[in-house]
């Protein structure tokens, strides 16, 4: 994500699709994992919006090294000690505080804040950002926003989240300034909860290949 602190270096994923994930049973996350690997997504942003986050990140640290774990939904400072502890390899938020960002550097934990303005992109690379996750993309402007920033701000890298889907989602990564793109579509509620991971790789596979077209 920059150069300029080891706390804001980009994780060594290669996947351009980073599914976002809300597991409630810490028993899901492992068996995820493996799916999404056979699929070709080789990241997973576990988010802390229910109480088997932390516990799910866990799982997967210690039992499958080969995915790329980060924690989102890391919206206080003290969570980011937590989730360094807990093995995510990268944090990411919603936005962006003075708080987050220190924290993130006390950790020297790789950060993606997320932003919605250009004020808010110009705050990030202030800060050593170079990568920054641009949430809600659809309520924030969508394409029409990311290609309005590439202008002004054309040193910055996005990952669109919210409003991103198998259907858009090569329309975004056709632009010039999109890293990666993040999105809950990968793994629905109903698909996890009935533990189908065939249907969770074949999800990754579809994305996979949209990704490299």
């Amino acid at each position: 994500m920059t150069q300029l602190n080891p706390a804001f270096t980009r994780p060594a994923f290669t996947s351009r699709v980073v599914p976002v994930i809300v597991i409630t049973h810490p028993d899901q996350a492992v068996p995820m994992a493996h799916a999404l690997l056979e699929g070709g997504v080789d990241v997973m942003e576990i988010t802390l919006r229910h109480a088997a986050g932390l516990p799910a990140i866990e799982q997967v640290a210690k039992h499958v090294p080969q995915m790329h774990v980060g924690a989102g939904t890391v919206t206080r400072a003290e969570e980011m000690a937590r989730v360094q502890a807990a093995g995510a390899s990268f944090a990411l938020s919603p936005g962006m505080t003075d708080a987050l960002v220190q924290a993130a550097m006390a950790c020297k934990l790789p950060f993606m804040p997320g932003v919605m303005t250009p004020g808010e992109v110009m705050a990030a690379r202030d800060y050593g950002f170079g990568v920054v996750k641009l949430f809600p993309a659809a309520q924030a402007g969508g394409l029409a926003m990311l290609k309005a920033l590439g202008g002004p701000l054309g040193d910055m890298r996005f990952c669109p989240t919210g409003g991103v889907s198998l259907t858009n989602m090569g329309e975004f990564l056709k632009q010039p300034n999109v890293a990666m793109v993040g999105g809950s579509w990968l793994t629905p509620v109903d698909v996890v909860e009935r533990g189908d991971w065939a249907e969770i790789t074949r999800l990754a596979r579809e994305a996979t290949d949209a990704a490299a077209v």
